[in-house]
């Protein structure tokens, strides 16, 4: 009778191993499904942030520039900073209109 019982629990522990390494082979692929669904998504962003680090030295020499420049004349680049601000309120405005539209 003990044996009968053994092969009972022998069974069921092999049933529940198995439906385990099932659900385990199964978050493998919805990770891999994920992994790859982020890599098409973010692939715009990650060439796009490429091409910034290329010009990445004129980025720090037109910002040394305008450190000298606000330094000098403080009023002309605040003046230029809430032109530049307006101007990106009014671009993202913009979008958000066209979306709608759309």
């Amino acid at each position: 009778m003990r044996r009968d019982g053994d092969q009972r629990q022998g069974q069921t522990r092999a049933q529940r191993k198995a439906e385990l390494l099932a659900t385990i082979e199964q978050q493998r692929i919805d990770i891999l499904v994920a992994a790859e669904r982020w890599q098409r998504t973010s692939s715009s962003l990650d060439a796009g942030w490429q091409r910034l680090k290329r010009y990445r030295a004129l980025a720090y020499l037109a910002g040394g520039a305008l450190l000298v420049s606000g330094a000098r004349h403080p009023d002309s680049l605040m003046r230029i900073v809430k032109r530049a601000a307006a101007g990106g309120l009014l671009l993202g405005r913009a979008r958000q209109l066209l979306r709608q539209v759309r």
